[in-house]
């Protein structure tokens, strides 16, 4: 079993001991370090490395969009699922745009948040349903679509799903290096940096 390393970041200590208490009687989970607030869990994810970071966006001083700003500028970022509160839903856009995996709030059922872990450490993306809404009414940029060709749109669906380009192969029956080839193609005519703009831009345009 693969163990998953976390790091949990947010300002009420109460919170935090809760998911610590809840997350540790998962198997596969491993709570390396807390922090109460962005500047202590940079320190934090320097030291400990983890896997997944679970950010909550609101604390004082450098919040959680801080965090995710620096954390893109560095290039060298965990997998962050934000876990924050229902009213943020406007701050979507912003926080996944930085480089989030998933945005879940704190009413999430436990089972839930522990499936939303292990979905974001594979490398997929994850967002709640409220959290999706306020994506599709954001501030993400988005250009008119572009011509896809019927393979592209296909490779761009799987991206939006998460997968990765062996997963996406082995769904068409074509080669990684033919897949690699098309997500080249289709991140550059849709104008996108990387397979997480491209999941965006698939979701504001329909496609998935």
């Amino acid at each position: 079993m693969t163990e998953i390393r976390l790091l949990l970041v947010d300002d009420h200590p109460v919170v935090r001991r809760g998911l610590r208490g809840y997350l540790e009687l998962e198997a596969d989970f491993t709570v390396v370090g807390e922090a109460g607030d962005g500047e202590e869990a940079l320190r934090a994810i320097a030291e400990h490395r983890p896997d997944v970071v679970l950010l909550d966006l609101k604390m004082p001083g450098l919040d959680g969009q801080g965090v995710l700003d620096r954390l893109t500028a560095t290039g060298d970022a965990p997998r962050i699922l934000v876990l924050t509160s229902a009213t943020d839903a406007e701050r979507v856009p912003s926080a996944i745009t930085a480089g989030a995996a998933g945005f879940v709030y704190k009413d999430i059922d436990p089972d839930a948040l522990a499936n939303a872990i292990r979905t974001v450490y594979a490398g997929q993306m994850l967002l709640a349903p409220i959290a999706l809404r306020g994506l599709m009414s954001g501030n993400v940029s988005a250009s008119s679509a572009p011509s896809l060709t019927p393979r592209e749109s296909q490779v761009l669906g799987l991206i939006a799903k998460g997968q990765t380009n062996r997963q996406i192969a082995r769904a068409l029956g074509v080669s990684e290096k033919t897949v690699k080839t098309h997500v080249t193609n289709l991140l550059r005519r849709i104008g996108a940096a990387d397979r997480t703009q491209a999941a965006l831009w698939a979701v504001r345009h329909g496609i998935g």
